[in-house]
């Protein structure tokens, strides 16, 4: 950006006061810093926008890589054409715990 230093400075501000005047400098100075503090803070969100589109590019990227090197038909492919015809077979389905299933067992047993 600007390379401006402390002597720039205290020039700008000797000038400012002969021009503007010293009643008139503290309430121009607030004016200027708030114009400042306004325009960091749009520059702020527009550099916030700026990254957050382009993490979602990088991110359309990614997921357009993954399709193209592991398309879901071939996943479907891979996948199990038929369900098994028993649940117990299945190893998903979880055992039953219930409290008929769990009094045959006792009398079995």
């Amino acid at each position: 950006m600007f390379d401006v230093g402390f002597f720039e400075l205290i020039l700008i501000a000797m000038v400012a006061l002969l021009v503007v005047g010293p009643e008139r400098l503290p309430k121009i100075a607030r004016v200027a810093g708030l114009w400042i503090g306004r325009a960091r803070r749009t520059l702020s969100s527009v550099k916030q926008e700026i990254d957050r589109e382009l993490r979602a590019g990088e991110l359309k990227e990614i997921l357009d890589q993954q399709a193209r090197s592991n398309p879901l038909e071939t996943i479907l492919e891979d996948s199990p054409k038929h369900p098994k015809a028993h649940p117990s077979e299945d190893p998903v389905t979880p055992p039953r715990t219930d409290r008929a299933s769990q009094s045959d067992e006792g009398r079995q047993g």
